[in-house]
């Protein structure tokens, strides 16, 4: 098989973690970050030392801060933040290839517009063919080489296949589905309650509370994934239910930590100590689609409510133990 040109935007841990997966079998993978200095630093280093420690850059990965080298790249991988990605995706459409494909790797839904990523990628460069990648993994994990398994997401069935073929390693499983926007939905939701899951941590309120909100958030994921006319099969795999426990279970994850400091007490500014938790920025788009459909998200709109300062955590789980007793669904 002929493998493809990877360039990746985003140069943050797990850009650093796909440009590493890419760079299996391949003599070259730009690697591209918006700040020069960081951009230096990984070059020097080889290693992104703040979020990555000791997890070195694959040789074939050169980072860059020149998009101009997107003219050579077949495959793009957008692993910006969902709140810059179209920003990213408006300097990079000049040097897209015609046809090239554009991956969104970032789990967020757009403030304000509430278009999911491949809607804003595919109106902001309009000549790529766009996918997701989404599914229970963590950086660190994938720089590790340990075993991991997501989902590549295109609307066209060959465009997945290739995708998932060329992006594919031994230790880093693509599973393929045209259900663009139920892989979509799985990724955005379970950042938002995942912060609910995270708090329930920090309140020290056990196990079975935990179990208790990932078995109930799971049910608003899947009756928005629904109205939306997600696939079932979609939502109980990897890029929904898997991802859903993976973020729900371990303080690995930005979502979770964020939602465990709030637990404990710290406000929404304090919470983040500084680490983008895509959740946090998801939750309010999250709550007004789900309105917009006529789905009901009562641990989403908690979570919406605490990180916009109109509900207390305390407050939040007095409300959600107090609703209606009603028949499971």
């Amino acid at each position: 098989m002929t493998r493809a040109r990877v360039m990746v935007l985003g140069a943050g841990a797990w850009g650093v973690a796909l440009a590493n997966v890419a760079a299996f079998k391949r003599d070259h993978v730009a690697l591209w970050g918006h700040d020069p200095e960081h951009v230096a630093a990984l070059a020097r280093d080889r290693e992104n030392r703040r979020h990555l420690p000791g997890l070195p850059l694959a040789s074939a990965v050169a980072p860059t801060a020149d998009l101009a080298e997107l003219s050579e790249a077949e495959i793009v991988l957008g692993v910006v933040p969902a709140q810059a990605m179209r920003g990213v995706a408006r300097l990079a459409r000049p040097f897209l290839r015609e046809g090239a494909a554009f991956v969104a790797c970032a789990k967020g839904i757009e403030r304000g517009s509430h278009k999911f990523m491949s809607e804003v990628i595919a109106e902001e460069a309009p000549q790529v063919e766009v996918a997701a990648l989404s599914g229970p993994s963590f950086a660190s994990d994938v720089c590790k080489g340990l075993p991991t398994a997501v989902t590549l997401a295109s609307k066209r069935e060959a465009a997945a296949r290739r995708l998932a073929e060329q992006l594919s390693t031994k230790s880093f499983r693509l599973y393929r589905s045209t259900d663009l926007r139920g892989v979509e939905i799985g990724g955005a939701a379970k950042n938002v309650l995942a912060i609910a899951c995270g708090m329930a941590a920090g309140r020290e309120l056990g196990a079975s509370a935990r179990a208790a909100l990932i078995a109930r958030g799971f049910a608003e994921l899947a009756r928005l994934g629904a109205a939306w006319g997600a696939r079932q099969e979609t939502l109980m795999g990897l890029s929904g239910l898997g991802d859903l426990v993976l973020t729900c279970g371990s303080a690995q994850s930005r979502n979770f930590a964020l939602g465990e400091a709030l637990g404990r007490g710290e406000s929404p500014r304090e919470a983040s100590h500084g680490k983008l938790a895509e959740g946090a920025y998801t939750a309010a788009a999250l709550v007004e689609i789900a309105r917009e459909r006529h789905v009901e998200m009562p641990i989403a709109e908690a979570v919406d409510a605490i990180l916009a300062g109109r509900m207390s955590v305390q407050a939040a789980i007095d409300a959600l133990l107090m609703r209606p007793l009603r028949a499971e669904a």
